[in-house]
């Protein structure tokens, strides 16, 4: 049986905010299969708030994954999946880092760097897995300068997503302060 002082000294998974962030999570996620330019989708800007507000680090690793994993379930398995999945998992790193002082530059420096590890990354296992290319340097430079117009969309929809998120949920958590963490603290 469960005493009163129990209940308070161990902490609440479901909160109002984590329901408000699953909330938006889940918008972000059937985003992805709305018609949309290529690469312009939710999955980073989702990796960076979920690093960025998610209290447990599991959570804000397991958001993402899960969204991609059931997005290729229905679109196809790849062989670049581990270096996407990889590249998601270090954006969520880069959110880590901004949970103790978010500003709204911060979050873009976060946004474009984490938009610049994604295309690194990924191309770079492109290069190196599948056989598009020859294994030179020439070959590697190929690679990314054919991936150029799609970083184009990577950078818009990165900033579009990040700035709904991250944007949105600071406007409920001003319009709700039940929705806004103990420590919370905007920083400039």
């Amino acid at each position: 049986m469960s005493t009163p002082e129990a209940s308070r000294s161990s902490p609440r998974l479901f909160t109002p905010r984590f329901g408000a962030l699953c909330g938006l999570v889940v918008l972000a996620v059937l985003s992805r299969w709305l018609p949309h330019p290529p690469n312009f989708t939710p999955i980073a800007a989702l990796a960076l708030f979920g690093g960025a507000h998610f209290t447990h680090k599991g959570w804000a690793f397991a958001v993402p994954m899960v969204a991609m994993l059931l997005g290729d379930a229905l679109i196809g398995f790849h062989s670049l999946m581990p270096v996407v999945y990889g590249a998601f998992a270090a954006t969520v790193g880069i959110g880590l880092l901004l949970r103790r002082r978010r500003s709204p530059l911060r979050v873009a420096g976060a946004t474009l760097a984490g938009s610049v590890l994604f295309f690194v990354v990924t191309n770079f296992g492109l290069w190196a897995i599948e056989s598009f290319y020859p294994k030179t340097l020439e070959g590697l430079v190929a690679c990314y300068v054919a991936a150029l117009p799609y970083f184009y969309n990577t950078l818009l929809g990165d900033a579009f997503f990040t700035a709904v998120l991250f944007g949105g949920f600071a406007l409920a958590e001003w319009r709700f302060p039940v929705l806004r963490p103990a420590t919370y603290q905007l920083a400039s």
